[in-house]
C-alpha cells in the first residue's frame, strides 16, 4: 500500500485548501445561515475541482473533502463526486458519459444520492419509482439524484421532473437537505444487472463521507488545540493540564484512524482492488470515532463549545450529522461481519470445488 498522493492529487488538495480557507470563513458561513454557498461552489467549479476528480481517482477527492470538512464549508462538493462524477464515469454508458459529465464538472448539474436501497422506494409494474427517501443531502440543491431501489438497481431521476417531489427538511448540519418523494417517475437506468453498481457507488459515497469527516474532526481538534494553550487558569494554560493533554492525545488517534482508513479503502477502489470492507471500515471509524471527537473538542472549550455561534460548535454538528449519515456502528459492524462472513464461506467453497 501507498498512499503517497500524486502530484496532480497533491495539488488538488493543496488548491482546495486555499479556496476553502480563504473563503469559507466564520463570517461567510454566519450569513449563509443553513443554506449553500453559492459563490464558494462557483468558485471551486471555476477551478475545475470537481472535473478534476476523474483524474484524481477517490483519493483525490477525499483529500479535498478534508479541506472542506476542516472549515465546515456548505458546498455539495461531496455528494456532486460521489453520486455524480464517479459514479456516472463508473458506470453510465457511453451515451450517460458524454451527456451528463461535462455539467456535472463544471457545477451547472448537482447530483446527489437516495442511498440505501430498501429506503422506501421501490419499481411498479409500469416500470415507474414510487416512494420516499426521508432525508436526502443536498437535495435543495441537485438537479439529479441517483436513486437507490430496493431491488439496488440505480436510478438517474432529474428533479422537477413529473412524479418527483422535495420537500425542505433541515437537519443539524447545513446541508440544505430534503425530503424526495416519488409518484411513479421516470429514471433513466444506471449500472449492469444485478447489484455491483450499487455496492460501488455505496462503498464510494461512505469513503467520501469519511473522508469528510476527517477534515470535520482535524479542524475541531485544531480549534481545541488553540483554545487551551491560550487560555489559563489558576496562571497557566489549560494545555499543562493532564486530563486535557489525555483527552486531545485520544482524539488525536481517532483521527488519524478516521483517515488512513479513508485514505486505504480511497487507493484500493483507484487501484481497482477490492474495498468493500474497507469502505465499512472507515465508515465505522468515522460514525464511532468522529462522533467522540467532536465531542471532545466542544468540552474542551467549555462553556464556549455550548454556544451555536462559535465556530467549533459547527464542528460538533457536522460530525453527529456524518455520524448519522453513515449509519450507527452496531449496524456498520453488522453489515462488515456479513461481508466477511459470505466472503469467507465463498471462499471455501471455490476450495472445495478445486
Amino acid at each position: 500500500m501507498d498512499f503517497t498522493p500524486t502530484e496532480e492529487q497533491t495539488a488538488v488538495r493543496e488548491l482546495a485548501g486555499e479556496i476553502f480557507t480563504d473563503r469559507s470563513t466564520h463570517e461567510r458561513l454566519t450569513a449563509a445561515g443553513t443554506g449553500t454557498d453559492g459563490e464558494l461552489w462557483k468558485a471551486l467549479c471555476g477551478a475545475g475541482l470537481p472535473g478534476a476528480v476523474e483524474e484524481t481517482g477517490l483519493l483525490g477527492l477525499v483529500l479535498a473533502l478534508e479541506e472542506q470538512g476542516r472549515t465546515t464549508a456548505q458546498v455539495p462538493f461531496a455528494v456532486s463526486c460521489a453520486y455524480g462524477v464517479l459514479a456516472v464515469a463508473a458506470h453510465g454508458s457511453a451515451a450517460q458519459r458524454e451527456r451528463l459529465l461535462p455539467a456535472l464538472r463544471d457545477g451547472t448539474a448537482v447530483a446527489t444520492g437516495a442511498f440505501p436501497a430498501g429506503a422506501g422506494v421501490r419499481i411498479s409494474p409500469d416500470g415507474g419509482l414510487t416512494g420516499v427517501a426521508p432525508l436526502v443531502p443536498w437535495l435543495r440543491d441537485a438537479t439529479h439524484v441517483l436513486v437507490a431501489a430496493g431491488d439496488r438497481t440505480l436510478w438517474w431521476i432529474r428533479v422537477g421532473a413529473p412524479g418527483v417531489a422535495v420537500e425542505p427538511v433541515e437537519s443539524t448540519a447545513p446541508w440544505s437537505a430534503g425530503r424526495l418523494t416519488l409518484s411513479g417517475a421516470r429514471g433513466e437506468r444506471m449500472g449492469g444487472p444485478g447489484p455491483d453498481a450499487h455496492e460501488d457507488v455505496l462503498a464510494t459515497a461512505r469513503t467520501a463521507f469519511a473522508g469528510l469527516q476527517t477534515g470535520v474532526c482535524a479542524g475541531s481538534l485544531a480549534r481545541a488545540v488553540a483554545h487551551t494553550t491560550t487560555r489559563e487558569q489558576f496562571g497557566r494554560p489549560l494545555s499543562t493540564n493532564q486530563g486535557v493533554l489525555l483527552r486531545a492525545a485520544d482524539a488525536y488517534m481517532e483521527t488519524e484512524a478516521i483517515r488512513v482508513t479513508s485514505y486505504e479503502a480511497a487507493w484500493r477502489r483507484d487501484e481497482g482492488l477490492p474495498y468493500r470492507t474497507h469502505a465499512l471500515t472507515a465508515a465505522w471509524w468515522a460514525s464511532e470515532a468522529g462522533r467522540r471527537v467532536v465531542h471532545s473538542g466542544q468540552h474542551l472549550h467549555g462553556g464556549l463549545g455550548a454556544d451555536l455561534e462559535h465556530p467549533v460548535h459547527r464542528h460538533f454538528l457536522w460530525g453527529r450529522q456524518i455520524d448519522a449519515h453513515l449509519g450507527c456502528g452496531a449496524e456498520l459492524l453488522e453489515e462488515l461481519g456479513t461481508l466477511i462472513v459470505d466472503a469467507r464461506a465463498a471462499a471455501g467453497r471455490t476450495e472445495g470445488v478445486a
